[in-house]
């Protein structure tokens, strides 16, 4: 069956031509590392001079986790 109202190809291409993928506006942080604007860095954790995220405790945790998983691969 042939559609009987098709879109011409300038026509679809004028809709695709919003479609191209922007690249990220970095902001630096005041710690100096570069991060995506309106985000918590995700090197220190602060975000408008305020720590919002606790990296620290975020690492120990992981690492906490890791130690654990090695632990119970060694084991079996």
């Amino acid at each position: 069956m042939v559609v009987r109202m098709r879109h011409t190809h300038a026509h679809t291409a004028n809709r695709r031509s919003h479609h191209a993928l922007k690249a990220q506006k970095l902001a630096i942080c005041e710690c100096g590392a570069p991060r995506v604007s309106h985000r918590a860095c995700a090197a220190c954790g602060r975000y408008r001079g305020r720590i919002v995220v606790d990296v620290a405790a975020k690492m120990a945790a992981k690492s906490a986790r890791r130690a654990k998983r090695d632990k119970s691969e060694v084991q079996k």
